[in-house]
């Protein structure tokens, strides 16, 4: 059992937190708003789910999700998550993030700068590429001809093993991409960005996806 820190609780972060709950693990979840603004999630979820401030997700975490806008980013407290493995979900979206020049040039990827924003982190991005209502409709038991895989990429092992673990349990297999730089493979508008692929499909996409160029 873990405690799974979420930061963000909204379409994604509420569905992993059922996925967590239903194995097991307790989860804190916060976001912009309070906790007084989590009470039905958490009255949903039972007596594994409580609410806090986005400092007490990542201090009480022994894995931590970040699933908020990326403009948002910076409002991540740092201090807490040293040395903790950091799920982001994040997606860069100019219309919603305001433009940011690094990104607009594909000369870093979104997840590069929420590594910059956590430097003693170990960052791994996830579940950025799959509809929220598919994380629970979608999962099945490791072994299921056809089972959905997602991807993951890292530029720690280690990391990424404990993320891989946690995505297995969930009901899904996984692909990883062993860099942060090289996850513009499974971003908007990448072959491998929202349908449904087994392992070896989402392979094919994200060799055959191509860096837009600014």
């Amino acid at each position: 059992m873990i405690t799974l820190g979420l930061i963000g609780s909204g379409l994604i972060g509420s569905q992993l937190a059922r996925l967590a709950t239903g194995l097991g693990h307790v989860v804190v979840l916060s976001n912009s708003r309070g906790p007084e603004t989590l009470v039905d999630l958490v009255t949903e979820l039972g007596d594994r789910a409580r609410a806090g401030t986005p400092a007490e997700a990542a201090e009480d975490g022994d894995l931590v999700v970040v699933t908020i806008p990326l403009h948002a980013i910076d409002s991540v407290p740092v201090e807490p998550l040293a040395g903790k493995v950091v799920i982001d979900t994040t997606n860069y979206y100019w219309q919603r993030d305001g433009h940011v020049a690094e990104l607009d040039a594909e000369a870093i990827t979104s997840s590069e700068l929420v590594q910059r924003h956590l430097p003693t982190s170990r960052v791994v991005k996830a579940f950025n590429h799959i509809e929220f209502a598919h994380l629970t409709e979608h999962a099945q038991p490791a072994g299921t001809p056809g089972r959905r895989a997602l991807a993951i990429a890292g530029d720690d092992a280690e990391a990424r093993a404990e993320v891989a673990r946690l995505i297995d349990a969930f009901g899904f297999d996984v692909v990883e991409i062993d860099s942060l730089a090289e996850s513009w493979r499974i971003q908007p508008g990448t072959p491998g960005y929202g349908p449904r692929r087994t392992a070896d499909e989402l392979r094919a996409d994200l060799a055959a996806a191509v860096r837009p160029q600014p």
